[in-house]
């Protein structure tokens, strides 16, 4: 079979693209899958607009890649925090994958500011393609940990 001959019209990678294809959507998974939750802690650590992303979050909670769950501080209002579902858990492979692709050709000469470790065993973990069925790391399965180059924000400031 040759590539060419191959009927795109109902291409995966361009429905993906509709749904992904956003870089906040991006950014808001990786800060979603390191424990930002709440609509505050995003803002903060983001620098995004409010309205950018009360945009964005609604589109990724009825995109699936969220939910949103109501908690309460004492004696403030019901509020929302925004967890990753199992979908969005599905592209953290993705994520990892186009991480360590900008670290590789686009990072800085010091190295990647974060990297990712197997709990058990201390060995950083590469994006990888693999046959069905290998055994692989699951997020729980791995640490973040700083990298060569890391660079710590101020406290209170983004």
């Amino acid at each position: 079979m040759e590539w060419t001959s191959v009927d795109l019209g109902n291409c995966p990678i361009v429905r993906a693209l509709d749904v992904l294809g956003n870089r906040w959507t991006l950014i808001v998974l990786r800060e979603a899958f390191n424990g930002v939750h709440r609509f505050e802690d995003f803002l903060d650590h983001l620098g995004i607009s409010p309205s950018v992303l009360s945009r964005r979050l609604k589109e990724m909670v009825d995109e699936g890649l969220l939910s949103r769950e109501p908690y309460r501080e004492t004696g403030d209002r019901e509020r929302y925090e925004y967890r990753p579902t199992a979908k969005a858990w599905d592209l953290y492979p993705v994520i990892v994958g186009l991480m360590q692709w900008g670290d590789r050709y686009l990072g800085d000469a010091d190295g990647p500011p974060i990297q990712l470790t197997d709990v058990t065993t201390g060995k950083t973990v590469v994006a990888a393609i693999v046959p069905q069925g290998t055994p692989t790391c699951s997020p729980s399965d791995l640490r973040v940990e700083p990298g060569d180059s890391i660079r710590l924000r101020p406290s209170g400031h983004c």
